[in-house]
């Protein structure tokens, strides 16, 4: 059996990717305001409710934190869980790229 990453809390991290890049799936992206996000505001790993209820493993416990676009579905669930109200989902077509 092959050893799994973990991250700085001791936890294992799921694999990404089974499905391909199913970034191309959503209607609509996470878009993370650092001004309002704990762990970046206190510069320590604070919260990331958001990587701990991502579905996808998509989201970094690091500080910033990211997502990965390419296999994020765009569910929500993140922006749903960030108690500062730091994620919010922005639909594909608003975004300039």
């Amino acid at each position: 059996m092959e050893d799994r990453d973990t991250n700085i809390s001791g936890v294992c991290t799921p694999d990404i990717g089974e499905a391909g890049l199913t970034g191309e799936w959503r209607d609509e992206r996470p878009v993370i305001d650092s001004t309002k996000c704990i762990p970046e505001r206190k510069g320590k790993p604070a919260c990331f409710l958001c990587w701990l209820y991502c579905p996808e493993g998509v989201i970094s416990m690091t500080i910033p934190v990211k997502i990965d676009l390419d296999y994020c579905k765009g569910c929500g669930i993140c922006a749903e869980e960030c108690p500062p109200g730091a994620i919010k989902m922005v639909k594909e077509v608003d975004i300039d790229e």
